[in-house]
């Protein structure tokens, strides 16, 4: 945009290697890519609880901008840009790390996600999710 400064930022490993978020300051505008979803099934498939970890660690880093208004990389066709799905996200992420260690199979990793999340779009990365976490792929 002419007369912005444009940042870009680095973000590691989000939902796959390597991904980045683009910054505006003077709009107070977050491009948040892979990093954040809005009101949609993460996609987990290319992440194990490292993975997830270098995610949380993205999620840090984009708090720390605090940006007012956020377009996300993934979600509904008609979005909102609100900052609430950094948050989000961070809470999907834990939820399914807790539940990867609670249930013993992709099955039920599956269900209790869906249980908590009923609402997200696009189940099936959440189902591709769940059977890489759990190694049956």
């Amino acid at each position: 945009m002419e007369g912005h400064e444009l940042r870009v930022i680095p973000m590691g490993h989000t939902d796959t290697d390597d991904t980045t978020a683009l910054h505006i300051p003077s709009l107070d505008l977050l491009m948040s890519g892979d990093v954040a979803y809005n009101k949609t099934h993460a996609f987990l498939v290319e992440t194990d609880r490292c993975g997830r970890q270098a995610w949380l660690r993205a999620l840090d880093l984009v708090t720390t901008i605090n940006p007012s208004t956020v377009i996300v990389g993934h979600g509904p066709l008609n979005p909102d840009n609100s900052p609430d799905h950094i948050d989000a996200t961070r809470r999907y992420i834990l939820d399914f790390d807790r539940l990867e260690r609670e249930t013993g199979t992709a099955r039920e990793l599956y269900d209790a996600m869906l249980s908590l999340y009923p609402n997200r779009i696009n189940p099936g990365s959440l189902w591709g999710s769940a059977h890489a976490a759990k190694g049956e792929i």
